[in-house]
C-alpha cells in the first residue's frame, strides 16, 4: 500500500492552510498548479516548503543514507543496537581500544587551538572557518573572496603557521 500522510499542509499567504489527503489529491487532479508543489514529509504530514528547502531536505536525507551505506560496508555497528530488554539504551559501552591519555592531550590541543583562534584577524578566522569547518575548497573560498585559488592557499599555509607557532608558545 502505498504511503498516505494524515494532512497536507498549503502556503497561503503568510501561513498554511491545513488539507486532508484526499482532499488535496483532488485538488490537485483540479488543479495544474499543485503539480509543481514541493514538499516534505514532517511528522506523517506533507509541508509544502520553497526549492531550496526541499533541496537542503533530500540532500541531508541522501547524506545520511550514505554515511548508513558506509557504516554497514565498513561493519559499524549503530548504537542503536546496544539497548537493554525493555528498550532503553545502556549508560556505557566499555571502550578497551580507548587512549584515556590520547583523549585528554587531543582535549588539551583542542583548547589550544581554541585560544589560538582568537588570535587571528577576522578575515583569518573567516578564512579557516571556511576551508577547515564549512568544508569549501579553496577555489570556492577564493570565489567567495574574489581572489584567486592560490592567493588562498598562501595565506592559508601562512594561517597555518601563525597557528602553529601560537600553540607552540604556549606550551
Amino acid at each position: 500500500m502505498k504511503y498516505a500522510p494524515r494532512k497536507v499542509y498549503i502556503k497561503k499567504n503568510d501561513g498554511y492552510v491545513e488539507l486532508s489527503y484526499t482532499d488535496f489529491c483532488r485538488r490537485r487532479q483540479a488543479d495544474q498548479s499543485y503539480m509543481d508543489k514541493l514538499f516534505i514529509p514532517v511528522q506523517g504530514c506533507l509541508l509544502e516548503v520553497a526549492r531550496e528547502q526541499y533541496a537542503d531536505f533530500y540532500k541531508d536525507k541522501e547524506r545520511w543514507r550514505y554515511l548508513k551505506k558506509l557504516d554497514t560496508n565498513h561493519k559499524l555497528l549503530s548504537l542503536e543496537g546496544f539497548t537493554d530488554s525493555e528498550g532503553n539504551m545502556f549508560d556505557f559501552i566499555v571502550d578497551e581500544a580507548v587512549d584515556i591519555a590520547e583523549t585528554v592531550v587531543h582535549a588539551v590541543m583542542v583548547d589550544r587551538m581554541k585560544t589560538a583562534m582568537l588570535l587571528l584577524s577576522d578575515s583569518e578566522q573567516a578564512l579557516i572557518q571556511a576551508i577547515f569547518f564549512e568544508e569549501l575548497s579553496e577555489r570556492e573560498v577564493g570565489l567567495r573572496l574574489d581572489i584567486t585559488q592560490s592567493v588562498v592557499n598562501k595565506r592559508k599555509a601562512k594561517i597555518l603557521a601563525k597557528l602553529r607557532k601560537i600553540i607552540e608558545n604556549k606550551i
